[in-house]
Order: C-alpha cells, then structure tokens, then sequence
C-alpha cells in the first residue's frame, strides 16, 4: 500500500521547472523572514508537491517545524531531505537541533559529527554540538568544540558567551570572564552575558564589581528574580544587609516560589538578629520544600537564639532524620538540650557528633561530659 500511495502521488504531482522551484523556495523564505510560517509551510509544500524528490523544499519545510517546535515533524521532512542529497551538512546539523530539543543529546551527536565530517568548516554544527556535550556533562567537549566554533566566526558574541558559560563551569573564571568582556564588545545589549560575568566576579571574590554587573543585568531585564538574588549574594559578602535585603524583597515579589530565596533572606535576617522575621522566612521555606534539612537547621539556630530551645531541638531533630550523617546537626542539637539542662541526651549528641568527625564536639564532649 505504501508504494502504491507513493505512486499515485507522484503521479498526481504536478510538472514544474527548477525556475519554479526556485520561485516557491524564495517566496516561502520571505514569507517565513515576515513570521508568516503558516504561509511559508503552505508554499513549502507546495513546493514538494510539484518537486517530490527535491531535498530542498523538505529542509526549508523543516526549518519552519523546528521554529514551531514541531520537532518529530522536521525530523521526518529533514529524513527526506537527506534521501535525496544524502550529503547534505546543514540537514544533518538540523536533524541534530530537532533531536537535541527532543532530549535525546546521544544522537543529536551522531548527526552533529556527520554534518562536521561533510562540512569541516560549519560554525554551527560545532556550536550546536556543543550544547549536546554541555548536557551529558563533557564540559571539556564543549569547550573544544565552542573553542572550534569560535575560530572558524570569530564574529559571533553569543559563541563566547557560550564558551564563558562552559569555562566557568570548569572553574575558569578569569577565562570566563575573558569571554564575555569579547561578547560584550561585540554586542553589549544582553543581560545574560552581565549577569554570567557578574557570576564569575563573585566566583573571585570581586564583589564589588560583581555588584556592578548586575546591575547592568537589572537594568536591562528587571523582571528577572533571579537576577535580584544574585546581586543581594553579593551584596552580603560585603555585609551590606540593607541592600541584600531590599534585593531579596524585590526577588519575591517577582517569584515567590523559590525557597532558597526565603531561606537566603532568613539568613539575612538572622544575621540582623530579626529572629522572628528570619523563622517566618524558613517557615515559608519549608512550605515550600520540606526535604531540606538546611532549611530546619537555619531555623533551629533562629530558634535557638530567640531562646526557643525546645522548637531548636525539635528542628534539628527534623533537620536529623532528612541528613542523619550530618555532625553539626547533632553538636547544635547537643547545646540546645544543654540550655534546656538536659545534659545527657547533650552529652549522646555530642558523642555522635564526634564520632562523625567534628572536632569542635571532641573538645566539647571532654570538657562537659566528664
């Protein structure tokens, strides 16, 4: 039945000349180029109707599915494509972009290496595997093959953005840094490339200009919370809780789903001994993710040092059972129950805490434990 369907089609299809071709495949790249991809997929198929065993209307077709997210679509006009010009690069490279948005990095990979093997020279094939290696954790792959991208268009700031991304995930900050000051230069209007940079700063201990850049970030996308949080890091590091404050404010107010933002302002205001203020925050926290044990550690010790020993204990208690091998759990659990005078259950604490490897609760268990 399939090749009697195909020969009827074939069959119905209607004669035309390459001048014809030509003429459809330009009008539906114009009509794409106006975001008219519904008109473009209605010229694109035409095209095929008339060319059924031209490659290039099915490839133009798929670059429209790819637009929409119709990525098992593109595959198939993309598998078509390369049926009738089995050595073309940049369907191959497509392919892979549609497999790679699939979630399936492995192959995207094989079609990303033979887009390469015919095409030594196709900046994005190699950029685009890149991504895939990005995301099985070869870091190291994707600097090469960012690294290989950048050399063959130098040109290009999202490439150094990119490799930025990469070399900061490697631990090389100043080499990060490096890249998004060249992404910078060649297009100085994205917030992300502030913000990443603004990252790798912070990652050396330049707070300060670290600060500036996200504020650069902010000032060109202030909707982002996460951006906010970013800056009031920083902003703490240099114990300017004011600010760091006002900054994790602004944060939830654009995203109140986060409970690391909560616990972070909680932490801020621990430090600024808003004690009842920090625990409402760690309650929202918990609210939120109740798997944390940070989360009841910071409000055990907000607790405690409101003088709430017993709601301290029963935090760390918490805290305890979600991360039992964690040794500053029990010291801290140990102190709480020896302001509450219960100095055996402290003294068991202490001796567990030890026995973990915590030094501080070693000298702590000679000397109250005698």
């Amino acid at each position: 039945m399939k090749h009697l369907f195909t020969a009827l089609f074939i069959s119905l299809s209607v004669a035309g000349t390459a001048q014809d071709l030509d003429q459809l495949l330009t009008k539906g790249k114009e009509q794409s180029t106006n975001l008219e991809f519904a008109k473009a997929l209605t010229t694109f198929t035409q095209a095929i109707k008339q060319f059924p065993q031209e490659a290039a209307p099915y490839y133009e077709r798929a670059q429209i599915k790819l637009l929409q997210e119709d990525y098992y679509g593109a595959i198939g006009d993309l598998n078509f494509a390369l049926e009738y010009a089995p050595k073309m690069a940049t369907a191959y490279d497509k392919r892979g972009e549609a497999k790679y948005y699939l979630d399936d990095s492995f192959a995207a990979i094989d079609d990303f290496d033979k887009a390469i093997a015919l095409a030594p020279k196709l900046a994005v094939a190699y950029s685009n595997r890149a991504f895939a290696k990005f995301d099985l954790d070869d870091d190291e792959g994707a600097y090469f093959d960012f690294s290989k991208a950048i050399e063959l268009d130098a040109n290009d700031a999202d490439k150094y953005f990119n490799r930025g991304v990469v070399r900061a995930e490697l631990g090389e900050f100043v080499g990060a840094i490096d890249d998004f000051n060249r992404s910078i230069a060649l297009d100085s209007i994205d917030p992300e490339v502030y913000n990443n940079r603004g990252l790798a700063q912070f990652a050396i201990g330049e707070l300060e200009t670290a600060i500036v850049d996200f504020t650069k970030a902010i000032a060109m996308d202030s909707v982002d919370a996460l951006k906010f949080e970013n800056r009031a890091l920083a902003k703490t590091g240099l114990l300017d809780y004011d600010g760091a404050l006002a900054d994790y404010d602004k944060s939830v107010s654009l995203y109140g789903e986060d409970p690391d933002t909560y616990n972070l302002r909680g932490v801020i205001k621990y430090n600024m001994k808003q004690y009842d203020d920090a625990i409402t925050d760690y309650d929202m926290a918990i609210s939120i993710d109740a798997e944390e044990a940070l989360y009841y550690d910071n409000r055990a010790a907000a607790k405690n040092d409101a003088g709430d020993f017993k709601g301290a204990i029963e935090d760390y208690t918490l805290s305890i059972i979600l991360f039992p091998n964690d040794p500053e759990a029990f010291y801290f659990r140990a102190l709480a129950k020896f302001s509450e005078s219960n100095n055996f259950d402290g003294c068991f604490d202490l001796q567990i805490a030890a026995d973990l490897g915590l030094a501080e609760a070693l000298d702590d268990l000679k000397e109250k434990c005698k």
